[in-house]
C-alpha cells in the first residue's frame, strides 16, 4: 500500500512543474506580445544597423583624419633646415645705346622760315635700348653751323642754298658748341621704340638768307647731344609737340 501511494505523488509533482512553466512561458509572451521572435529579430537588426553605421562613422573619421595629416605632413616636422649665409643668385644689367634723330616730313612744320623768323623742326627719335629712355634738355651746335637746302621733303637734291649761305641754324645756339637748352616737357622714347617730335620755332633764319632759301627743307646741323636718362617711365605718346625756349 505505501508503494501505492508514493506514485501519485510524485506524478502530481511533475504535473505541477508542467503547469508553472506553462504558466511562466504564457506571462512572458503577454508582457512582450503576440509575436517575441519577430520582435526579437527586430531589435537584433536595429543593432546590426547601429553596429554598421558606428563602423561607417569610424571609417571616415579615419579617412579625414589621414587627409589632414597628409596635408599638412609638411608643416609638422622638427627638421627645420635653414640658409647659409652668403647664399645668391646671379642678375645682369642692360647695355646702353645712343638715341638717333633724324628729319622728318610728317607732320609737317607748322610755322615756317624766312628771314629773321623762326620756324618748326620736324624729327623722330629712335631708342634702341629694351627699356625706357627719358630727354630733359639738348645740347646745340654752334649758331655758325648752318644747315643744308634741299629741293623736296626727301631731303636727296640740294640747292643753292647751302651750309655756306644758309644762316639757318638752331634758335637760341650761341657761338659755342654744347650749350644745353631745357625742354619744356620731358620727352620719354618707349623701350624700342620711336617718337616723332615737332619743336615749335625751334630754327632760326638770319635776315641775309638769300633768295636760293625760298621753298626749301633743310636738315637742321646735327645736335651736340641730349641729356637723357635710362628707366622705368610712361612713354610720350606719339606725335609729340615741345620745345625749349632759352
Amino acid at each position: 500500500m505505501t508503494g501505492l501511494s508514493l506514485k501519485p505523488v510524485q506524478t502530481n509533482q511533475k504535473e505541477d512543474k508542467m503547469l508553472r512553466s506553462r504558466t511562466n512561458r504564457t506571462a512572458t509572451i503577454a508582457s512582450i506580445g503576440t509575436n517575441p521572435m519577430r520582435t526579437t529579430r527586430r531589435i537584433k537588426r536595429g543593432g546590426a544597423d547601429r553596429v554598421s553605421k558606428s563602423w561607417l562613422r569610424r571609417i571616415v573619421a579615419a579617412i579625414i583624419g589621414m587627409a589632414l595629416v597628409g596635408g599638412g605632413a609638411y608643416a609638422a616636422t622638427n627638421w627645420v633646415v635653414g640658409l647659409n649665409a652668403g647664399s645668391t643668385a646671379e642678375s645682369q644689367s642692360a647695355n646702353i645705346a645712343n638715341l638717333t634723330i633724324t628729319a622728318v616730313a610728317s607732320p609737317a612744320a607748322t610755322n615756317l622760315l624766312f628771314p629773321g623768323g623762326n620756324g618748326d623742326v620736324v624729327a623722330t627719335i629712335a631708342n634702341p635700348n629694351p627699356y625706357p629712355v627719358t630727354i630733359t634738355s639738348v645740347d646745340l651746335p654752334a649758331n655758325t653751323s648752318n644747315a643744308i637746302g634741299y629741293t623736296s621733303s626727301g631731303l636727296g637734291t640740294a640747292n643753292g642754298c647751302t651750309a655756306a649761305n644758309s644762316d639757318v641754324t638752331w634758335n637760341y645756339s650761341t657761338g659755342v658748341s654744347g650749350t644745353v637748352h631745357a625742354l619744356t616737357s620731358p620727352l620719354t622714347v618707349a623701350a624700342s621704340g620711336s617718337l616723332v617730335v615737332t619743336f615749335t620755332n625751334d630754327a632760326s633764319m638770319a635776315l641775309a638768307a638769300p633768295a636760293a632759301c625760298v621753298s626749301t627743307y633743310f636738315s637742321m646741323f646735327p645736335l651736340a647731344g641730349v641729356v637723357a636718362t635710362g628707366g622705368a617711365a610712361t612713354a610720350t605718346t606719339s606725335p609729340a609737340t615741345d620745345a625749349w625756349t632759352s
